[in-house]
């Protein structure tokens, strides 16, 4: 298992920030928020397959935007109560990195919006 050194040298300032501290980047400034090529976003951590780009959708947030993972069971949740709200926070299951948080106003067909930190990920392309 990594420790904080390890992780402060395999990533960048802002991915440590969102991926180890819980941090968020800024809406609308993020590398995937606008991306629409095909293929995979990978933990930036780990490099667990997460999200399929085919999950992919424009919800206006300011965040790359999914309505599932790849397999329910890649993305852990649990509950958020920073900034005076509740929210639920969704982080790698393989390894514990922040991603973001997911809330039940996406479109079908299931209703959810998983709203992640492009911090966060990495892509692979379809090949």
């Amino acid at each position: 298992m990594m420790n904080e050194e390890n992780w402060k040298e395999k990533l960048t300032p802002l991915q440590y920030q969102v991926t180890r501290e819980k941090g968020t980047e800024r809406p609308f400034t993020g590398e995937y928020y606008e991306h629409k090529e095909k293929g995979t976003y990978l933990c930036v951590c780990c490099g667990e397959a997460l999200f399929s780009s085919n999950a992919k959708y424009d919800s206006g947030s300011g965040w790359p935007s999914y309505y599932e993972p790849v397999r329910k069971e890649v993305v852990a949740t649990e509950s958020d109560g920073t900034h005076g709200m509740i929210r639920t926070e969704i982080h790698c299951q393989n390894c514990g990195a922040h991603l973001g948080h997911v809330f039940p106003d996406g479109p079908k067909p299931t209703g959810l919006r998983y709203c992640v930190n492009s911090a966060s990920l990495k892509f692979q392309k379809e090949t």
